[in-house]
């Protein structure tokens, strides 16, 4: 079905065609040419970050970033629940083992509370999801991962343009990941982004997504590597993308000013800005008062031409993560009553006063 107002689309413009017809007139399509060096120095240089390895989807840039960090088998590595699947798929691809922990009903974010009595002598890492938009409560996780000698490792998928007290997401842990895949604020299509500050983990990233291929030496292989390239033609798409960051997080944060304020008065919680952060509003997410509501509330927007879709199924209650009498009462709620609405960049103010009103409609 096509939706007048889809969940998402992305907004592009006539530079990214331009850079894109400069990748096919010059024949550099794949994993090598200008572009894929220009949009990783221009992206470190926008997050605040040194180094950046472009990848080619975000789930591969999570696992380089694990393998870079030494995660392997007989490790465990602690994760929200309430995050997409690719966040704890990467820690299996490495063997680790994901120990889930509870969410914060305020911020939707991995509990600081719950993270440190989750921690055995086999935990390597803290993986924190900055879902939505909206950071993860930074110090508090920095604190824990610094008392028990643990890696930080930011999933920023969500949040590109998120502030925490002033940095970006990012730029704080030990190692971060980015995804651009076409429903983000800035897009390549597919691809994904590894940054740190640290040089040899870098090294180890380039090393790791290039098939293992040695220094110095032309197609000698001295690890087991990955294709985890990202092509000329993507980094192309990006670097366009980048130079219109601002302008695109600035009209998503206005999206979201909209919303709020034209569903103060019903009966929904909206995924407010909550601390010293930038919210960046990667989707516009509304908390109903009971998971009953949500598929009617959702069947009625469908009939009339809004699309949305539901916040992510905790992953602990999937088939290949389920354990018996095991239960994350947060997560569960956040993921039974949620709902995510249309916020691409090119909404204006009259779309988001129809999508309203017909939620309005619904409650009356």
């Amino acid at each position: 079905m096509n939706f007048k107002y889809p969940v998402y689309q992305p907004s592009l413009g006539e530079k990214e065609k331009a850079n894109v017809l400069e990748c096919l007139n010059s024949t550099w399509i794949s994993s090598k040419g200008k572009f894929i060096t220009q949009f990783e120095n221009s992206f470190s240089e926008y997050i605040g970050v040194k180094y950046s390895a472009a990848v080619c989807n975000g789930t591969v840039a999570i696992h380089a970033a694990l393998l870079a960090l030494g995660i392997s088998e007989g490790d465990e590595v602690i994760v929200p629940s309430f995050t997409y699947i690719a966040s704890v798929n990467a820690i299996k691809y490495t063997g680790a083992k994901p120990i889930f922990v509870d969410s914060n009903l305020t911020t939707w974010q991995i509990d600081p509370a719950k993270i440190e009595e989750s921690i055995t002598q086999n935990t390597k890492a803290i993986m924190v999801v900055h879902l939505y938009g909206q950071p993860c409560e930074m110090d508090s996780i920095k604190q824990i991962a610094d008392k028990h000698k643990l890696f930080i490792i930011e999933d920023c998928a969500e949040a590109f343009g998120s502030l925490y007290k002033g940095r970006h997401v990012g730029s704080i842990g030990d190692i971060s990941t980015f995804s651009f895949f076409g429903n983000k604020t800035i897009t390549t299509g597919e691809g994904g982004m590894v940054v740190t500050n640290n040089q040899s983990l870098i090294e180890k990233v380039i090393h790791l997504k290039g098939q293992g291929l040695a220094k110095n030496r032309e197609y000698y292989h001295d690890i087991i590597g990955y294709n985890y390239r990202m092509t000329n033609i993507c980094a192309a798409i990006g670097l366009a993308q980048l130079e219109r960051a601002d302008e695109l997080i600035k009209k998503k944060i206005q999206i979201a000013k909209w919303y709020e304020e034209k569903l103060k008065n019903l009966p929904v919680i909206f995924h407010s800005q909550i601390g010293n952060v930038r919210h960046s509003f990667w989707m516009i997410s509304i908390l109903l008062n009971n998971s009953s509501e949500r598929d009617k509330v959702r069947e009625y927007l469908r009939s009339n031409e809004i699309e949305t879709r539901p916040t992510f199924h905790p992953v602990h209650l999937m088939p290949m993560y389920f354990v018996r009498e095991f239960s994350l009462p947060v997560a569960e709620e956040l993921g039974s009553r949620g709902i995510n609405l249309p916020s691409y960049p090119d909404l204006n103010e009259n779309d988001v006063d129809y999508i309203c009103n017909m939620i309005k409609r619904f409650f009356k």
